[in-house]
């Protein structure tokens, strides 16, 4: 399974951005997505998943209300709709399959994109 994540930038604090993260070679509606961030001289750190059917969803306490997961099946893609973005939002982001959580390991990661938060 490869996946590529796309739509990072650099976004002025308050402003938004959306992640996509687009899965091929594998059956991507079978699959439980995430996102995870790491930012520079800190641990990965879970953003959010979405079951493979996109009726549940879980998200890390620091981007519970900002950041919304959505993913679209019939396009094998992952979204991450940021809202109200903070400085402290900084980082690479990767999606990862198949897992749901942070809970576990996934053997399937994106390469990143970074997303750069002014203040």
């Amino acid at each position: 399974v490869q996946l590529q994540a796309s739509g990072g930038g650099l976004v002025q604090a308050g402003g938004s951005l959306r992640l996509s993260c687009a899965a091929s070679g594998g059956t991507f509606s079978r699959y439980h997505m995430n996102w995870f961030r790491q930012a520079p001289g800190k641990e990965r750190e879970f953003v959010a998943a979405i079951n493979w059917s996109g009726t549940s969803t879980y998200y890390g306490d620091s981007v519970k209300g900002r950041f919304t997961i959505s993913r679209d099946n019939a396009k094998n893609t992952v979204y991450l709709q940021m809202n109200s973005l903070k400085p402290e939002d900084t980082a690479v982001y990767y999606c990862a399959a198949p897992r749901y959580g942070p809970s576990y390991e996934n053997p399937y990661w994106g390469q990143g994109t970074q997303v750069t938060v002014s203040s």
